[in-house]
């Protein structure tokens, strides 16, 4: 059975963290605020991915509770979801996502960020799907004051 799965995400940026976007930091006086590296790509896609396989979002499965994962990877969490879709015979067949920021630019990262996540996940480069742009200074990305992003997932999972 094709099933597909949609993730959002966001996180709100403040000073003294690193700014990871796709497993890639990237340089910015700004960093996102959160439990593990805060990659609001990264879970986006996770959470859409889960939701194609049927299963909990990434805060059931990797709660900000839990001091074990503070500071976590958001691609390790991408491997851990990718074992979730392993266990249960799951087939990834692609991902696509959209971060919603106002700045830093995006694009010179892109190729990497496909990698990382490619790699992450066992997916082809070509299957990984990501995208930028901006909220045209409206609302809290438009703002500066935090960055979003939405993805979707494409499975075939056993009936």
């Amino acid at each position: 059975m094709i099933a597909t799965g949609i993730g959002y995400d966001v996180h709100r940026l403040v000073a003294g963290r690193p700014l990871v976007l796709g497993g890639v930091e990237i340089p910015h006086p700004l960093g996102l605020e959160g439990h593990s590296d805060a990659d609001v790509l990264c879970h986006a896609i996770a959470d859409a991915i889960l939701g194609a396989a049927g299963e909990p979002d990434i805060g059931h499965l990797f709660p900000n509770t839990d001091p074990a994962i503070r500071g976590i990877s958001s691609l390790e969490i991408l491997r851990r979801v990718r074992s979730v879709l392993e266990e249960k015979s799951i087939r990834l067949h692609n991902i696509d996502a959209t971060l919603i920021a106002e700045e830093p630019k995006i694009s010179p990262h892109l190729t990497l960020m496909k990698e990382r996540i490619g790699a992450a996940l066992n997916l082809p480069v070509t299957r990984v799907g990501i995208k930028a742009t901006t909220n045209e200074s409206l609302g809290f990305t438009g703002r500066g004051e935090g960055m979003a992003a939405l993805a979707s997932a494409c499975v075939d999972r056993p009936e």
